[in-house]
């Protein structure tokens, strides 16, 4: 039997994908940590991961697949510590008008306020003033909506990450 929270997780997850495979976001970049897992372990079979050992390296290839399709691309970077490795990487996405939705896990709830070792103590305010907007969805419900509101702010002019 399912808690609540399991169940809802399943129906924002199947919303997220459906979102992303309708917007033509099937091929996900990224460095995945614990926080990433749940999400990505039920990653439908029409998605591809390209995993990259280092979020720089994740992120450049995402931009270079950004500007050859011209249009956006998604990243999932690990926590704090991953979107702060590719920020060098991310520059370069600024200056070259990428379209990138990049996601960042957070540490669950429960955590939040206790400065935890991965915790984003201020995660919208991270990779500001590198990208067109920021956002830290306050539930899973919010997800979705997020994710549909960065692709369409990411592939407006001038196009760049988000």
């Amino acid at each position: 039997m399912r808690r609540t929270g399991e169940h809802q997780m399943a129906d924002v997850s199947t919303a997220t994908y459906d979102l992303l495979r309708a917007r033509g976001l099937t091929t996900i970049f990224g460095n995945p940590g614990s926080n990433e897992l749940p999400f990505l372990a039920g990653m439908p079979d029409d998605f591809r991961y390209i995993l990259g050992l280092h979020e720089g390296a994740v992120l450049a290839m995402a931009d270079g697949y950004a500007q050859a399709r011209g249009s956006a691309a998604f990243v999932n970077l690990h926590a704090a510590a991953g979107t702060g490795n590719a920020m060098g990487s991310l520059t370069n996405a600024v200056y070259s008008h990428s379209p990138l939705v990049i996601t960042a896990g957070q540490q669950v709830r429960s955590t939040i306020g206790q400065e935890v070792m991965l915790a984003n103590v201020d995660a919208q305010s991270l990779t500001k003033p590198l990208v067109k907007w920021s956002c830290e969805p306050a539930c899973a419900q919010d997800v979705p909506r997020s994710i549909s509101q960065a692709i369409h702010i990411a592939n407006l002019p001038a196009k760049g990450p988000v």
